[in-house]
């Protein structure tokens, strides 16, 4: 399953749609997620994904979906495309689980 966390745009084709962190945080919990394409808003962010994200693979060997970006917000873009190249090193390096 691919999905797209976001408040406001529309949700792509072929993607489901995650509202809040929490909705994609539980979704990827299901171990179902293939993709995931992040945001931020005002009532989490994508970068909240991505630490429990970091935190999973860390404690669990969780293996983490294709991760990308989509927010418009540039700092915001940059905090989460920097997280997700730390956590691609994280496994790399095989220190998950």
């Amino acid at each position: 399953m691919k999905v797209y966390l976001d408040d406001e745009r529309a949700t792509p084709d072929g993607w489901g749609r995650a509202g809040w962190p929490e909705e994609a945080i539980s979704l990827l919990a299901s171990g179902q997620v293939t993709e995931l394409s992040l945001s931020d808003d005002t009532h989490g962010t994508g970068y909240d994904v991505l630490l429990w994200l970091k935190e999973a693979v860390a404690t669990r060997g969780f293996v983490p979906p294709r991760v990308q970006v989509h927010s418009a917000n540039s700092s915001a873009r940059q905090k989460m495309t920097l997280a997700i190249t730390r956590i691609g090193r994280f496994v790399q390096d095989g220190q998950g689980g």
